[in-house]
């Protein structure tokens, strides 16, 4: 098995031979003032299902000779063809700060704790998705793009020892480029704009032709979030299948390979399906660039795929990044960004992913035991772009409530991403009347929210969130806030970290679990980095307090990028997966 994987020697070169060896003949080139950890890499231990996906990608001598024309062919466009990058696709900027990519580490002591650790996160472990190129980007890049990396937090059982490891989401597209490496697959969201992207579609087709890469196995990065179901811990990414994950005693991450439900699911899934907490069964979908578009599915408690319910009236593909559900229905959101990839062949300025601004935002309500896709309902909602949602619950019989994250403006989504402002909406749709009523439940600038697991699909006040900074790049945030949906300004409690520290996502962990406890009764648990002192923190606050009081942080070893969504598994939860 060890024989299949490139020697220990390649995994310990630093990643600053990588850039050097990649940029040596592109104008694309990360700048001295980005620093990139040059932490040597553990051998990987790999586990024995995934023998077929490091097989698979051993290449014959005559792919190695096709293989190296291809990729002379893909350091032309990047060098002759790219465009001149936007500054939120520019790895030079993109990939600045706490943005830049850190090396895997096995798990390493947390030695510096202020305050005490709560009961109920020891014997658990919280653990955050995120971007982290493998490779430094040779043309645009978009954080969407990178490398999936768990960063793994295991407050062991006496609660004297804190480790943290990073480890690579190891997806089919990770290991052939691994293998390769450098990049061969395009980058989804940035590579794919004017006449370099229309080379890059034809270089594509061409190296899968040859069989130099397989699609069929996987594109996915699985890099944006995570979940908990029956027992099993999977890293998601929208464009590919779950990964499922496994958690050593030691706290240690290791990548067990793709998951599809027993051969019944197709191809990608959501990163952000929802588990219904009363009968705990999951709700899911995909979204696709071909018709029909969007294709929903539910999965019993016991892990038991249902049919898809594929929904036939969209007449174009849009990103649908997040959705929600209530006790009797899933309700859907069709923005105005587009996938097309037709759109690439507009000229110098086409892109795969684009704003439409002909196109009116919809919300669609469908039954969720629905099974046919003729079931939903489509209400017209002008202006309405959002890519999470906090919650839904039905109200008063005929109306569905809605908890949003409205961005606008709607076209600087893909390139003036600091530049927008994130508004959360309360949405109420009267499915009787078609009437949709809109008003905001705070003035401020708020994306990445959470709320108390136990009521997702059921009325709620609380959700936890993360104050956009001025100016800065998604998802590198100002600080944290508790809002309080029945609140005249909806923010009830608000920190920050000091000057110059950021945060991401928080999470929501309960005190206990009692299910008749307050809905806030718990602890706000986030990750910070500070630009000034270059030091990552792991940070636990009082989510009844009325200042959102530390009562905990943790200095960690590693720096640890911005990243996207995380989870706290509890002692029992960790249990229960390694023991599966």
């Amino acid at each position: 098995m060890e024989a299949l994987l490139p020697s220990p020697a390649s995994f310990s070169q630093p990643k600053i031979a990588h850039i050097l060896h990649r940029h040596s003949t592109s104008h694309h080139v990360i700048p001295r003032c980005v620093k990139i950890e040059t932490h040597r890499r553990p051998p990987y231990r790999p586990i024995p299902n995934m023998t077929n996906i490091i097989t698979s990608i051993r290449p014959s001598s005559w792919q190695s000779l096709i293989s190296s024309f291809c990729n002379a062919v893909d350091d032309f466009i990047d060098a002759k063809l790219e465009a001149p990058l936007g500054p939120d696709v520019d790895p030079k900027r993109v990939l600045a700060g706490n943005f830049a990519p850190v090396d895997e580490i096995p798990p390493t002591e947390c030695n510096e704790l202020e305050g005490q650790i709560p009961p109920c996160l020891k014997g658990g472990l919280y653990i955050r998705n995120g971007p982290n190129p493998q490779f430094p980007p040779s043309s645009g890049y978009n954080l969407l793009d990178g490398d999936g990396m768990i960063h793994a937090l295991a407050f062991h059982k006496d609660g004297s020892r804190i480790t943290l490891s990073s480890r690579y989401v190891r997806t089919h597209k990770h290991l052939e480029e691994e293998f390769a490496g450098r990049p061969i697959f395009p980058n989804v969201f940035s590579g794919f704009r004017g006449y370099a992207g229309m080379a890059r579609v034809a270089l594509t087709a061409l190296r899968v032709a040859l069989g130099l890469i397989d699609p069929g196995k996987g594109v996915g990065v699985a890099n944006t979030n995570l979940l908990l179901f029956n027992n099993k811990l999977f890293a998601l990414g929208e464009s590919g299948l779950p990964h499922e994950l496994h958690v050593t005693p030691d706290g240690d991450i290791q990548t067990s390979g793709a998951f599809d439900f027993g051969g019944k699911l197709m191809t990608r899934m959501t990163a952000h399906p929802k588990i219904d907490p009363r009968t705990g069964e999951l709700f899911a979908y995909r979204y696709s660039i071909l018709y029909p578009f969007l294709h929903l599915f539910r999965v019993t408690a016991d892990g038991v795929k249902q049919p898809d319910v594929s929904i036939s009236s969209m007449g174009k593909a849009s990103i649908i990044h997040d959705f929600a559900i209530t006790s009797r229905y899933a309700v859907f959101p069709d923005i105005q960004i587009v996938l097309d990839p037709a759109h690439i062949f507009k000229g110098a300025n086409g892109t795969a992913v684009y704003f439409d601004r002909s196109k009116v935002s919809r919300i669609g309500v469908i039954p969720r035991y629905a099974t046919n896709g003729s079931a939903i309902r489509w209400f017209d909602v002008p202006g309405l772009n959002f890519l999470h949602t906090l919650n839904a619950w039905d109200e008063d019989g005929d109306e569905i409530v809605l908890i949003a994250v409205n961005f606008s403006p709607a076209q600087n989504f893909m390139e003036k991403v600091s530049a927008m402002h994130f508004t959360v909406e309360n949405i109420r749709i009267n499915l009787n009347s078609g009437i949709v009523v809109r008003k905001p439940v705070s003035c401020r600038s708020l994306e990445f929210g959470v709320i108390n697991q136990r009521f997702v699909g059921k009325k709620n006040r609380y959700a936890y969130m993360c104050m956009a900074a001025a100016c800065a790049p998604v998802p590198q945030m100002g600080g944290v806030v508790k809002l309080d949906f029945d609140a005249p300004d909806g923010v009830v409690a608000c920190t920050t970290f000091g000057e110059g520290c950021f945060c991401g996502e928080p999470f929501f962990v309960p005190r206990s679990n009692d299910p008749c406890s307050e809905e806030d009764d718990g602890y706000i648990v986030v990750l910070t980095h500070n630009d000034n002192t270059q030091i990552s923190k792991f940070v636990v606050m009082d989510a009844q307090s009325h200042t959102l009081e530390i009562v905990a942080s943790v200095k960690l070893p590693q720096r640890v990028p911005f990243g996207f969504h995380g989870l706290f598994l509890s002692a029992k939860d960790l249990a229960a997966t390694q023991r599966d």
